[in-house]
């Protein structure tokens, strides 16, 4: 008779193996590296998780968890002005100690434009920010159905976080921003 699952540990597995693709990447992710990082086995992973992918797709869906419920709780109050909500998300966003979430999140959406099939919930990453960009931006929105208005803002975004992953350059990046948030005022 085997072990019975143990969910504790697999959510303090979990905790553990999303810091570690945070810190590494998931290009070639395998389940050895992985398991000696986590002081586990590949069997035990493989125990809790299913297989690789059903991990992957935890690390993922736990990256975006822990992103979402940080920036939410770092919007600026709906009293603020739409370009003061905009560079409130734009710097928690682009911060440094952000940097390996947004890293992963484009590794995840180049690989998922050529291996669509390893990230089946991929379209979440996307569409779990309407809600909350929705929210932000509600008093700017053309009503309470319009997905325009945050599609827009969160492209805008991605496109600049983008730009400053691969550049570098924060001050180009940051004008840019405020520039948007100009249009926006009007």
């Amino acid at each position: 008779m085997g072990r019975p699952p143990d969910p504790a540990r697999r959510e303090r597995t979990l905790a553990r193996a999303t810091d570690y693709v945070l810190g590494h990447g998931l290009a070639g992710l395998s389940l050895r590296p992985l398991a000696a990082a986590l002081g586990t086995s590949p069997r035990m992973l493989l125990y809790d998780f299913g297989s690789k992918q059903e991990l992957v797709s935890a690390i993922l869906a736990e990256a975006r968890r822990r992103g979402a419920t940080r920036l939410a709780g770092k919007l600026p109050s709906e009293a603020a002005s739409p370009e003061e909500r905009l560079h409130g998300i734009w710097a928690w966003i682009s911060a440094p100690e952000r940097a390996a979430l947004v890293r992963l999140f484009f590794e995840v959406h180049a690989d998922g434009l050529v291996h669509p099939e390893n990230y089946p919930n991929q379209a979440e990453a996307i569409t779990d920010w309407f809600d909350t960009l929705g929210a932000a931006f509600r008093d700017i929105a053309g009503g309470p159905d319009d997905t325009v208005t945050p599609t827009l803002v969160m492209a805008v975004i991605r496109g600049l976080l983008f730009d400053l992953t691969t550049t570098g350059d924060r001050h180009r990046t940051d004008l840019a921003l405020h520039r948007f948030g100009e249009l926006l005022r009007r």
